[in-house]
């Protein structure tokens, strides 16, 4: 008897709703987290924030700045600074990759998403350049029509 394959579940402890709002996402990477012990245990309370965070690429390393993970409340003198930054595991090439792609003009690296893969943090970024207003506009103009077609679909079918 073959072993059923786990239905791998979208609870994603944070998301950044912006980040393809503002950015046109061509390439997307996920990576680990190198974090400590209350950081692990804020993270799997959903106690991160992750809207105004970037990742850099320093030495040969990849890093996630600014990104706030609340203080563990049971942590007392074991808590960790909320906004340090935060080492990134990635192959060697994927990193070569990002820093590549970052150099080019325009081009910068955001956090997606933020999961739990096998008890393993993990975040999803994204290599983007920044959309001008009227990007923005036809974004929402084209969300608008979509939900409109599917509002018409869904009164025909009943």
């Amino acid at each position: 008897m073959a072993k059923k394959k786990k239905k791998q579940d979208q609870n994603y402890l944070a998301t950044n709703n912006k980040a393809r709002y503002n950015y046109a996402i061509a390439e997307t990477f996920e990576a680990g987290m190198e974090l400590t012990g209350t950081e692990i245990k804020s993270v799997r309370a959903s106690q991160i924030n992750i809207a105004d965070g970037f990742v850099q690429v320093r030495n040969g390393q990849a890093w996630l700045d600014n990104v706030h993970i609340s203080p563990f409340a049971q942590g007392n003198q074991f808590n960790h600074d909320p906004l340090r930054s935060r080492r990134l595991l990635l192959h060697k090439t994927e990193i070569k990759k990002l820093a590549e792609l970052s150099a080019q003009q325009g081009k910068t690296i955001v956090p997606l998403k933020v999961y739990l893969k096998r008890g393993f943090a993990k975040i999803l970024i994204g290599i983007g350049s920044g959309k001008h207003t009227y990007d923005k506009r036809e974004t929402i103009k084209r969300r608008d029509q979509e939900r409109d077609l599917r509002r018409v679909v869904k009164n025909n079918n009943r």
